[in-house]
């Protein structure tokens, strides 16, 4: 199975200039964990509530750069569309990532898939592996 049939299409993004209270609502709102920060179709980073907890709050951007880019993180992970789903799971679990944005191979954002959205598609032993691995600590 490739990630188009189970990934999310209508993704939600957010432009650069966003602030971060205003991503910190719409993650409310949506209940959601992560935001695709882009100009039109092209991806140029990812917001989560991590890094508005950590980035923002803990390290006191808030005050000094209210907005996202001050805290996206620039090192986009992403997935292509017609990718296997246990190919995608796999790559999940080495870079510990529980979701991950879908690009075209023109590298254009089509969708966002999660952990979630995959675990049910592969082998049980194969989703658990993964959800291990990114649940590891990093330093192990």
């Amino acid at each position: 199975m490739l990630i188009r049939n189970v990934m999310t299409e209508h993704v939600l993004t957010v432009g650069p200039e966003a602030t971060i209270f205003e991503v910190a609502r719409l993650m409310r709102d949506e209940d959601i964990g992560a935001v695709p920060v882009a100009e039109g179709d092209r991806l140029l980073g990812m917001v989560t509530d991590r890094d508005i907890v950590i980035r923002a709050v803990a390290d006191g951007q808030l005050a000094r750069h209210p907005d996202v880019r001050s805290i996206m993180s620039r090192r986009i992970l992403y997935c292509f569309a017609d990718q296997r789903v246990e190919d995608v799971l796999d790559n999940m679990g080495e870079m510990q990532v529980r979701r991950l944005p879908v690009v075209d191979r023109d590298k254009r954002l089509v969708g966002m898939v999660s952990i979630g959205d995959l675990s049910g598609k592969a082998s049980l032993a194969r989703a658990g592996d993964s959800l291990n691995r990114i649940s590891w600590p990093a330093s192990h």
